[in-house]
């Protein structure tokens, strides 16, 4: 079933202002408690565990060769997981926390336990070591399944302690569905956000036009068999020097006396006020030119070929890093990969050592050696980054230059009919 997620900004009055900051906080505080447990559990199981002990778990499939004693001593150490965490947490709970919901407790450690099962998959995008919340977040949130919609108005459930009317919250446009999942709310940059995620029934696939196409992502730019979409418009930079300037402002203010303290003026947080508007707009821009390059094309491509990038490596090179940043190659993926999969498109990720940038789309040529282009050009020949010579005598495009980018764009675009290219050649 497919899942469409519609992010809304909320206007809570001040009595809704304060039960969804006393939520947040006390997410927060479910989490950092539950990670606190869940550390001193995983701690004290190894102090317990006797290295005549661990050598017999791995040898013993299962616990029948142990002794009574090593039996009690792993039943009273036993290995952390959400639930235990979340019955251990129940029943040593404080009075205060029971005017509030206890669904948002329980699924603050069940995220919690999810994010101890992707630290040991290297492969996720966020994998890391869950840590603790910060009040000082910019965002801070909580989430909610027991959340009702009726007649274009969100209803949260009432907490005990609140003694006033309870209203719901007007959505800015009509539900995609009845049916819906955990609803998340986060607060930031002062403003109050709910992301509802529907559950639809199956979308009917877009009309098949015939067409392949190749995408070569480039910093401010993605070339297409269409043309090119620029990704870091006028717009966008005039954004960004408003980001730049004033964080020159506020890197200012902060100073008082010589020293450099937590300013608290009016002109402060003005400035603040400024650059975070600035932040949002940027944000803002970003998205629709990936929602609208993405959705055209999945309307106007059977199948599309992309690059399977490594962002964080690149991001390691200074000379671009900023550049890839703000491209946005990753949330690029992201977006077309559910896209695709929603209308029954065909995407293709191209071999991470398939050589797009060095091959010609013509007569296959792979550059090697010195021939090879990198971020400088090439130093042998004298030619550009964004320059393609190919150096075969049999081929058309002998001796003659073209856009790098076209020519990657063309080769991304063979491995549709050609699938045994997509290798390191």
């Amino acid at each position: 079933m497919p899942i469409k997620t519609r992010i809304y900004r909320i206007k809570p009055n001040r009595t809704m202002k304060q039960v969804l900051d006393s939520l947040c906080d006390y997410r927060r505080f479910s989490w950092n408690l539950g990670l606190e447990t869940w550390q001193d559990m995983y701690e004290a199981r190894q102090l317990a565990l006797t290295p005549h002990l661990k050598a017999e778990l791995k040898k013993a499939k299962n616990k029948q060769n142990l002794t009574d004693i090593e039996k009690e001593i792993l039943a009273s150490n036993p290995v952390p997981s959400w639930r235990k965490i979340r019955d251990e947490l129940t029943e040593n709970k404080q009075h205060w926390q029971a005017k509030y919901p206890a669904h948002v407790f329980n699924l603050a450690i069940q995220d919690l336990g999810n994010a101890w099962q992707n630290f040991f998959d290297k492969a996720q995008p966020d994998w890391g070591k869950p840590k603790f919340k910060s009040k000082k977040a910019i965002r801070q949130g909580f989430k909610m399944d027991q959340a009702k919609i009726k007649d274009g108005y969100l209803f949260l459930e009432k907490p005990r302690a609140v003694k006033e009317k309870w209203t719901g919250f007007k959505l800015s446009s009509s539900p995609l569905s009845e049916e819906f999942g955990t609803i998340s709310f986060y607060k930031e940059k002062n403003r109050y956000y709910v992301a509802i995620p529907f559950k639809l029934p199956e979308l009917p696939n877009k009309a098949k036009t015939n067409q392949v196409t190749g995408v070569d992502v480039n910093v401010g730019h993605f070339n297409y068999q269409g043309g090119q979409c620029l990704v870091l418009p006028k717009k966008l930079e005039h954004a960004y020097e408003k980001i730049k300037h004033y964080q020159r402002l506020l890197a200012r203010k902060r100073e008082v006396n010589g020293r450099k303290e937590a300013a608290t003026s009016r002109k402060y947080l003005k400035t603040r006020a400024k650059l975070q508007g600035a932040y949002r707009r940027a944000t803002n821009i970003q998205n629709d030119l990936l929602q609208k390059f993405t959705t055209k094309l999945t309307d106007n491509y059977d199948s599309i070929v992309i690059e399977d990038l490594d962002v964080k490596k690149m991001l390691m090179n200074h000379v671009a890093s900023k550049g890839m940043h703000r491209s946005m190659f990753g949330k690029f993926r992201q977006i077309l990969s559910y896209k695709c999969e929603w209308y029954g498109k065909e995407l293709i990720l191209a071999n991470k050592l398939y050589p797009s940038t060095q091959r010609c789309a013509v007569c296959g040529l792979v550059k090697k050696g010195d021939d090879k282009i990198t971020l400088k050009g090439n130093k042998k020949h004298g030619t550009k980054h964004n320059e393609f010579v190919c150096y075969n005598p049999d081929c058309p495009n002998y001796n003659q230059k073209v856009d790098r980018d076209e020519n990657a764009m063309m080769n991304l675009t063979l491995l549709v009919k050609h699938p045994e290219l997509n290798k390191a050649l």
